[in-house]
């Protein structure tokens, strides 16, 4: 079986390849440890990197990393209010919503008022303020 990098076949279509990959995705919070202990328990992912100073962690899950920053002067976002925009937003892909929001919650999450398509996307917001989405859409 013949496997090609999607870099190669990018290439050979006339389109640049990438400059590089993803490495990380980063949240900025007050509480770093607090913040990867909460998405390391919703996503499966374990500490990969600390700071000496606990100003920065990183987690994975050998595919994705998430590193979460101290910001001093944090202010969590107000959405959908007006205010203080959202700084990041994540969609989980999960199977059963009605028991990730419940099993999300119980690791320190809570349900946000404002709930657009409930059916298929719940937002909750994490320990630090920012809204994400358990989402049954990707999950297949």
């Amino acid at each position: 079986m013949d496997v090609t990098h999607p870099s190669d076949t990018a290439s050979d279509a006339g389109t640049p390849a990438p400059v590089g990959r993803l490495g990380a995705t980063s949240i900025d919070c007050p509480d770093p440890a607090r913040l990867a202990d909460f998405y390391g328990a919703l996503l499966g992912m374990r500490r990969l990197v600390e700071a000496p100073d606990g100003s920065v962690i990183a987690i994975g899950d050998g595919a994705q990393t998430l590193a979460m920053m101290r910001v001093d002067d944090y202010v969590a976002p107000t959405w959908p209010e007006p205010g203080q925009l959202q700084q990041m937003h994540l969609d989980v892909s999960v199977t059963d919503l009605d028991d990730a929001v419940t099993r999300a919650v119980t690791l320190g999450a809570r349900e946000a008022g404002h709930q657009r398509d409930p059916g298929r996307w719940r937002v909750l917001i994490d320990p630090a303020g920012h809204p994400f989405c358990l989402t049954t859409v990707g999950a297949n």
